[in-house]
């Protein structure tokens, strides 16, 4: 508890910190040359020095996101969205298309918010253009109900296409989208970039049951949540809207809490997820783990392949890295060793070492500390030249010739993670026959003798 208390308040310190920037604004109409220079009308909230219209952007560079609207919803009804956002550091996009009742079209929506995830680098770059050198390239795709479902339909050919800007994709109650030949829940298949679905329980509009949770499953993505929020609605993720606000009173039920606490519990996970997607903030990633799991308002759903832990074994005078990253970096007493960058290293000296490894998602893992001695080093050579494993792989059992007899032989195996499956001892032997009673796969077996001598090998079990 006062771990939770502790980083609620650290949460509250820096959001103080971060949300420092006014609220600038700016309407603009791009032209997509794609659809026959189709007009994108577009309402941009950005960091600025002063709130107002055309006001200067704040000093650096900022990510961005993208928001397609509700069904008749205006960009308007989301203002709770740019002013918890744009202050902490985001520019907000929204474009003001497809809001007709009778006319509307969810592909051309879906298209229109893929054309700004593109256009609006290129508004960066436009020296007469209120952002101007302020816009990062990470951009996050985001929309509530007809916009959350319009938002996979572009994510789909972005991430096909390997899109570098689409860094993440966020549905705020996503609808299904069938019209037009096209299919929201299709188009996920094809999303790869980090997912987050927000859902109320109660939600009557777009029942979870036939749009969210089916977008959710669909997703293709490594990592990907599914958040509920516990009597919550359809309209709530945005301020208070007639059109969509009538439809939830002929649909929804049970609805049990307000607009403001919705919105708040939308926002403390909101947030993590954008910094940690958008600004890789991997903190914010182990804060948002450890929210899902800590917090009653919700319920949720996971498939993330998060950082596995990683630990350092010795096998003669030789560290090993445990697991498999795409980089390495050794530390001797905290102090990084130039050009340790491998998965091995072989100390010279007597000290602590660790290892820190990189992972595609951007977030590294530190190992624990592993002491290691240069005189047990050569002790454990010397161990190593005595032992003799073999069959190596194998389908059942594994021998040991151990040319010194020792009182007391002890194996350990362990998985590629380094959690121990089984310890046996055996005594006054040096011939040992021991069974690999493990499923398929690769372990590392430690022998190890009275004194601490040790040596480790790498065994397949077929």
């Amino acid at each position: 508890m006062y771990k939770l208390y502790l980083n609620f308040i650290i949460l509250l310190f820096t959001s103080s910190i971060i949300a420092q920037h006014q609220i600038g604004h700016y309407n603009i109409t791009f032209q997509d040359p794609d659809r026959n220079n189709r007009n994108i009308e577009t309402e941009i909230y950005y960091p600025s020095t002063s709130t107002g219209n055309n006001t200067p952007i704040a000093a650096g560079q900022f990510p961005v996101i993208v928001f397609g609207h509700g069904f008749v919803m205006a960009w308007d009804a989301y203002q709770n969205l740019w002013e918890e956002l744009v202050p902490n550091g985001y520019i907000m996009v929204f474009p003001r298309t497809e809001g007709n009742i009778f006319s509307t079209d969810h592909q051309q929506f879906g298209w229109d918010l893929q054309f700004l995830v593109t256009k609006i680098q290129d508004e960066g770059n436009n020296s007469s253009s209120p952002i101007y050198n302020g816009v990062a390239n990470n951009t996050a795709l985001m929309g509530h109900s007809m916009g959350g479902g319009a938002s996979f339909l572009a994510a789909d050919s972005l991430c096909v296409n390997g899109n570098v800007q689409l860094k993440t994709i966020i549905g705020l109650a996503p609808a299904e989208s069938t019209s037009n030949g096209v299919s929201s829940i299709n188009s996920a298949i094809s999303v790869t970039v980090p997912s987050l679905v927000f859902s109320g329980s109660q939600d009557g509009v777009t029942p979870p049951i036939d749009h969210h949770i089916p977008i959710y499953n669909s997703i293709s993505a490594d990592c990907k949540t599914y958040i509920s929020i516990a009597g919550g609605g359809h309209c709530y993720f945005a301020n208070s809207n007639f059109n969509c606000d009538f439809g939830e009173s002929t649909s929804s039920t049970g609805i049990s809490i307000s607009r403001a606490e919705q919105h708040a519990v939308t926002f403390d996970f909101l947030n993590l997820w954008l910094d940690y997607t958008l600004k890789d903030d991997c903190d914010d990633l182990s804060t948002f783990q450890d929210s899902l799991t800590t917090s009653n308002r919700i319920t949720y759903n996971q498939s993330c392949q998060l950082n596995p832990t990683a630990n350092i074994t010795e096998s003669g005078g030789v560290l090993t890295c445990s697991i498999t990253g795409t980089g390495y970096q050794w530390y001797l007493n905290n102090n990084p060793i130039a050009g340790a960058n491998s998965i091995n290293y072989t100390p010279t000296v007597s000290g602590i070492y660790t290892v820190e490894v990189d992972f595609s998602n951007g977030c590294p893992t530190l190992s624990p500390p592993y002491s290691f001695s240069l005189t047990s080093a050569n002790n454990n050579y010397n161990f190593n030249q005595k032992v003799h494993l073999y069959p190596n792989p194998t389908s059942k059992s594994i021998n040991l010739e151990i040319t010194t007899l020792y009182d007391e032989i002890i194996i350990k195996v362990r998985d590629l993670t380094g959690k121990l499956i089984t310890t046996k001892k055996y005594y006054s032997t040096n011939n040992i026959t021991f069974e690999m009673d493990q499923a398929a796969g690769i372990y590392i077996v430690e022998v190890a003798n009275i004194t601490g001598d040790s040596v480790e090998f790498k065994v397949v079990k077929r």
